[in-house]
């Protein structure tokens, strides 16, 4: 019988799933939005019908999944949810298990969507490949060699939690999707006039959406916040760059999608804030995965631990 596996994102934003062969060609695509209000059991919901409803036609292999948010690696529990409550201390890879009745590794969505791009996207031609993910939070991912990097257990790459000063400030209070939105919505508040109000008109969630719109039409409040947010951004991948000297930055999520508006800046703003000796400094990229690369690179995390189980610690 031919392999069949199941790469699954879960975030602060949207479920997906996708179905690949024993070769990681993606079959089917599966996509469910997570709600304003919804708690972690109303998500848990979503996920195990989906993955009910595949399990009635597909025999699986194994399910890989990106979750989005600290966990222990190992146990595949849950140590903090940023974004939703009721994940706390929650145990993704039993409760999956017990659904479906067959391995499963779990990651947080930032090391997953890294290992993607690294394998499949924009840092497949390089060695070492440092990943952020801008959406409802900001994590970050690290591989080398093609390989995660796990810092001292359970460590990771967490560059959204990086301090900006020392009020407590950090990237993710800046530059994560959720603080676009407010900076939007102080924007259009200020200027009502302005081609990003007529946008968003009276959205109160997901206003950074409208962002992209507004910048092609050369829309004064879009590009100011776009500026300032590129700024920060850069200035914390400089603690990034000085610490690991990655051979790329790739920049993910839904921000990611705001494209060269986003990247050049935060470039400019990265060399601006690196140490001479070190220029030209690390390029940043946008995801060749876009959207998709968590539940890919949840697909080549199940894929290479039952290839290759890999040893965690107890």
């Amino acid at each position: 019988m031919e392999k069949r596996f199941l790469g699954i994102e879960i975030g602060g934003t949207k479920l997906q799933l996708f179905l690949a062969d024993q070769d990681l060609n993606i079959l089917h695509k599966y996509k469910a939005w997570v709600d304003k209000g919804d708690d972690a059991d109303e998500i848990r919901r979503k996920v195990a019908d989906n993955v009910q409803q595949i399990l009635r036609d597909t025999h699986l292999t194994g399910i890989g999944i990106g979750f989005g948010g600290p966990l222990d690696w190992g146990k595949g529990q849950v140590i903090v949810s940023h974004q939703i409550e009721g994940w706390n201390g929650f145990n993704i890879k039993e409760w999956m298990q017990n659904i479906a009745g067959v391995p499963v590794a779990v990651e947080n969505d930032a090391n997953t969507a890294a290992l993607g791009e690294a394998r499949r996207g924009a840092g497949q031609d390089y060695r070492s490949v440092f990943y952020i993910t801008l959406g409802s939070g900001v994590g970050g991912g690290l591989v080398i060699d093609k390989q995660l990097y796990h810092g001292s257990y359970p460590g990771e790459a967490e560059v959204g939690h990086l301090l900006l000063d020392r009020t407590g400030l950090t990237v993710e209070d800046c530059c994560s999707g959720w603080a676009v939105d407010r900076k939007v919505w102080k924007a259009v508040r200020q200027e009502p006039t302005s081609i990003l109000r007529k946008l968003a008109g009276s959205n109160r969630s997901g206003e950074a959406k409208f962002l992209r719109e507004a910048l092609d039409q050369g829309d004064k409040p879009a590009l100011a916040i776009v500026k300032e947010t590129a700024e920060t951004l850069g200035f914390g991948l400089s603690h990034v760059v000085h610490l690991f000297h990655p051979d790329i930055i790739i920049l993910g999520g839904g921000l990611s999608f705001l494209g060269d508006y986003l990247r050049v800046p935060a470039e400019e703003a990265l060399r601006t804030y690196t140490m001479k000796a070190f220029l030209p400094g690390t390029p940043l990229a946008i995801a060749q995965l876009a959207e998709s690369a968590v539940p890919v690179g949840a697909l080549e995390l199940i894929h290479e631990h039952l290839s290759q189980p890999i040893a965690v610690p107890s």
